[in-house]
């Protein structure tokens, strides 16, 4: 079991805590109210900050429930926080796009995260021929 060093910037938001035998991601909240007219952009204070163990990151991603919610969408899709972003101000934010005008308030779970292993470096070999197999198309049916 890994120990993570973790700020709270925020005394409003409740703390973190990884529920075993549900799921291996974990909420992160709103450490702000944020008001949103459709169109605008935000960077949501979420009121932490880790230092994250040697040769890990953080993928931090909306909930599945975020956009139905509160009509707005991760702008960058996937966030990854890497162990160099450890500073004493380096607080996590999510980038939120607003689809519609909307409220989000303290407390509001908007987004999780979960903790990976780099990945291992790599080389890349090129071949001619990758495998005898052959689906013929885009996408899991091989059909365009």
């Amino acid at each position: 079991m890994e120990t993570i060093r973790i700020k709270y910037f925020s005394d409003k938001i409740e703390k973190l805590c990884y529920i075993g035998g549900k799921s291996d991601w974990i909420d992160l909240r709103s450490a702000e109210d944020v008001v949103l007219k459709k169109g605008d952009f935000k960077l949501i204070k979420l009121g932490i900050g880790m230092q994250l163990p040697r040769g890990y990151e953080a993928h931090i991603v909306p909930r599945s429930s975020t956009y139905k919610n509160f009509g707005v969408i991760q702008a960058n899709h996937c966030g990854i926080v890497d162990e160099s972003y450890c500073g004493d101000n380096d607080e996590w934010m999510f980038p939120a796009l607003a689809m519609r005008d909307t409220e989000i308030h303290v407390g509001d779970r908007i987004c999780q995260f979960r903790i990976m292993e780099h990945q291992p470096e790599i080389v890349f070999e090129e071949v001619e021929k990758l495998a005898d197999t052959d689906r013929g198309g885009f996408g899991s049916t091989g059909k365009n």
